[in-house]
């Protein structure tokens, strides 16, 4: 099989850090769209965006605290939209597409991990909601926004915990009993898919997509887990405090999105699964949870989750 899918020697790695990949980079004049850009990694890449010269669009679950947490960062605005409700979506796009500004970044950030079962929209099971269907229901309602950039990204955060799942098409919402783990990775998967249709569907348009795993580090996506699941795990010690010394900081987690969000160096590229700020290898063993995974970039794979998505969101731009 003959791919893109390989390291390409960005001169990066695992510790390079969100202001460092922008080092040299202008968005002045640009437009970014952020999810869940107020907490976490995501925070640190509106901080990184902004500080290059781009106007940062945050939607938010909750904008009070999302103002909060951009007040020192210039160039920044919020809007309120919730991922788990397609009426939110739709509305938060209404209001951007009114303000008839294009977008050049996307980076659809937000998510959650490891959550308690639990049902959203029409019984819909809440990673593969919030993670997947929102973002995918967000990006074709901004289709026209996103087309006439002329040249955008839509960046997608995806995890190295898509290695634990491929779709599960026979139960994509768990509804024969559920795991959290196994929820969260085909999530995951489900993300890398697709940055792979919308990417093939958007070059045309000027709309190139990638996908990510940002690396291990604490931030509030652990809210659902229990200290002693982390303790057990060794991310953390007794005390709370991080253990794991192969953990990235906030930063530096933020760095590869904010790489395959603006580095000329992916110019002309698409459909790509990047990690430790740079095109990722394919992992053809198992267990190893680096690279990723063949059927997470399976071109197959990728169409079908585009028509299921489309049917059950009742959105999609393109078929």
């Amino acid at each position: 099989m003959t791919t893109s899918q390989h390291r390409i020697g960005s001169g990066f790695d695992a510790r390079t850090t969100a202001r460092e990949v922008q080092r040299g980079i202008d968005l002045s004049g640009k437009l970014a769209l952020v999810t869940g850009g107020y907490s976490g990694l995501g925070l640190e890449t509106t901080r990184a965006l902004a500080n290059a010269g781009a106007r940062v669009v945050v939607p938010a679950r909750r904008p009070a605290e999302a103002e909060a947490a951009l007040a020192g960062i210039s160039g920044t605005e919020v809007g309120e939209l919730d991922l788990a409700d397609l009426a939110s979506v739709e509305t938060f796009a209404r209001r951007f597409l009114g303000s008839g500004r294009p977008i050049d970044l996307m980076i659809a950030n937000a998510g959650i991990m490891a959550a308690p079962e639990r049902r959203v929209g029409p019984g819909w099971e809440s990673h593969f909601a919030i993670n997947h269907l929102g973002h995918f229901a967000l990006v074709n309602h901004l289709w026209s926004a996103l087309s006439a950039s002329g040249g955008a990204r839509v960046v997608v955060v995806s995890s190295a915990g898509h290695h634990s799942s491929p779709m599960r098409w026979d139960d994509v919402q768990f509804e024969r009993g559920y795991d959290k783990w196994l929820a969260y990775g085909q999530a995951k998967t489900a993300n890398v898919l697709f940055t792979v249709q919308l990417d093939a569907l958007g070059a045309e348009h000027g709309i190139r997509a990638f996908s990510l795993h940002p690396g291990a580090i604490l931030t509030p996506l652990q809210r659902h887990l229990r200290r002693e699941e982390m303790v057990g795990f060794g991310w953390i010690d007794e005390h709370g405090d991080q253990a794991d010394p192969d953990f990235k900081s906030p930063e530096q987690g933020a760095a590869t999105q904010v790489w395959a969000a603006t580095s000329p160096r992916l110019e002309g590229m698409g459909g790509l699964y990047c990690e430790d700020c740079d095109v990722a290898e394919i992992a053809l063993e198992e267990g190893e949870w680096v690279g990723v995974r063949p059927y997470a970039i399976d071109a197959g794979e990728a169409a079908r989750l585009w028509q299921v998505s489309a049917g059950l969101t009742g959105v999609s731009s393109r078929t």
